[in-house]
Parts: C-alpha cells; structure tokens; sequence
C-alpha cells in the first residue's frame, strides 16, 4: 500500500493500525482509514453523517461523539442498531455461530441455502453475519427484490473456533465504540441525509464507485452520480469523497468532472479481481474534500 505522506495538522485523531467491523463487503474502506483520518480538518464541532455506511469501518475507527449513520440497506442498519441497543452481544453471535456451524460442517451447502433461505424471510441479524462470512468471497449483494443472493463459499469448515472469535471480539469492539455516544442509525436515502447537514456538520460520503460494477444492495446510476455531486457542491457542511480515481487501464472522467478544483488525497494498493497473480492489479483512490475540510 502507497500511502501520501501529509503532515498537515488533522482536527482527527491520528490511526495507524485501523480495526475491522464484524461485516465484509466489497470495497471496505479499511486501507484508507488512516488517510481519511489524517487528511480531515474537523473539531468535531457538528455531527459526523455518512450517506453510505456500508461496513461502517470508517465511523467505527474515527470514533466522532455525535453521527448521523445512514444507508438504504436496512439489513446492515438493524446489525448496528441491534448492537447499540445491546440486544446483540459478543455471546449472542458466537452461541449463533458455533450453532450454525456446526450445523453447516454437518450438512454442507445445503444449510447454507437454508440459513439463506430463512434470512430473506425473517431478515434476522444474526443470519446475516453468518451468510456474509459463509458466502462466495465475502460478498454483500442482494438482488432487485431485496433478496440475498450470493451463493456458498463451498467451505463446510468455515466457522472454526478461531474465526468464531475473531468475529465476536469484532462485535464486542464495536459495542465499546457505540457506548456513550450519540448515534443515529437510520434506514433512508442519501439524499434525505445529505439534504439534513448543517454548517458545522461533516459528511463522509463513499457512494458506489461510478463506473465499476461494486453496487450492493440497489440501483445507483450515473444520473444519480451527477445528482450526488451537485448536493455536495450546494451543501452548507464539509464533505470527504471516497472515489476511485484511475488504475492502468483508464481514469475515472467523473473526478475529471465535477471534482477537478477541489483538494484531494490519493492513495494506491492492490486489488484482485480473479484467482491468480496475473489478475493482481493496482487501483489509485481518491478522497475530494471541500475546501473547508482539507487538513494544512
């Protein structure tokens, strides 16, 4: 990983080694953690809001007082309600694991589609982690009818003890995170939340990326590409962009676009997109901040 090396002063604090959530989905904004953290100059003198909380691992590892944390999948916002609320704990997750692993090394696949099954049915969270960490390569994708679609990962063994407890001490950090703070978690479009943030307010936004093929959960067009930069050009509060910007192939002409005139920060790592070395490529990223955002 290629990261810029800014000393510019961040009103963040700074993070070297950023922590993982309990979910997995394509396009985890872990790497870049550190960057964001560093790059942001904010007090924390609003709200932290993110249209598109997704795993959630940028909130979690920044840590603000006050959020506004929304997303139109509702399965991944009752996953974090449930923690904050308390309702789901360390010991809840690992006795649903060890339970349904068990199970699924006895059966095979065919509990899998069960679980799967039974999650698009009743949505429970629990089912949802399970799905996501048993499914193929760790994917979030649900299809036009809001079901879960992705199919096995075909490891029967997937639950050992040790990735068990890797997720429970995941949820477990994530229950420490929430405590005290006063979050927002909220099912809603992202531009009910955009439209909602104040002067004052800081709004990370890691929509999906135009131009590649990463949607998850709903439709998100190039029309809404364009309406998305016009409501960060017209809002009154910082912004921070998570974009792709280009890799060898071609460059992302939305940043080229809309974005040329404000500060960014890159940063480049590795990407897979198939099973074997020769697949192995490198992808640069961006973050746009408004001009008031900018750290230095």
């Amino acid at each position: 990983m290629l990261l810029n090396k800014y000393v510019e002063k961040s009103g963040l604090p700074r993070i070297v080694h950023p922590k993982s959530p309990p979910l997995k989905m394509q396009g985890i904004k872990t790497k870049i953690v550190p960057l964001i953290a560093q790059s942001i100059s904010w007090e924390e003198n609003g709200r932290w809001i993110e249209p598109f909380l997704g795993t959630g691992v940028v909130a979690l590892n920044i840590e603000p007082q006050n959020a506004v944390l929304a997303d139109t999948n509702e399965h991944v916002i009752n996953l974090y309600q449930g923690i904050l609320n308390e309702e789901i704990k360390g010991c809840t997750v690992r006795n649903h694991l060890e339970h349904e692993g068990s199970l699924l090394l006895e059966k095979g696949e065919c509990h899998y589609y069960a679980i799967r099954e039974r999650f698009n049915e009743f949505g429970d969270p629990l089912d949802f982690i399970f799905l996501n960490r048993s499914c193929f390569n760790g994917m979030v994708r649900f299809n036009r009818k809001g079901k879960f679609n992705v199919p096995f990962c075909r490891k029967p063994e997937r639950f050992r003890p040790a990735l068990v407890t890797k997720i429970v001490n995941q949820v477990e950090w994530v229950t420490t995170v929430m405590k005290g703070k006063n979050w927002k978690l909220i099912v809603q479009d992202w531009r009910k939340t955009i439209s909602e943030a104040k002067e004052g307010d800081l709004i990370y936004c890691d929509p999906p990326y135009v131009g590649r093929h990463t949607d998850y959960y709903n439709g998100f067009t190039e029309e809404d590409a364009n309406e998305l930069a016009n409501a960060l050009h017209s809002t009154s509060a910082k912004f921070v962009m998570s974009m792709w910007l280009e890799n060898k192939y071609r460059k992302n002409e939305y940043v080229e676009r809309w974005f040329t005139d404000f500060p960014q920060r890159t940063i480049s790592h590795f990407y897979h997109v198939g099973a074997t070395e020769k697949l192995r490529n490198q992808m640069t990223e961006v973050l746009i901040l408004s001009r008031d955002a900018a750290a230095g």
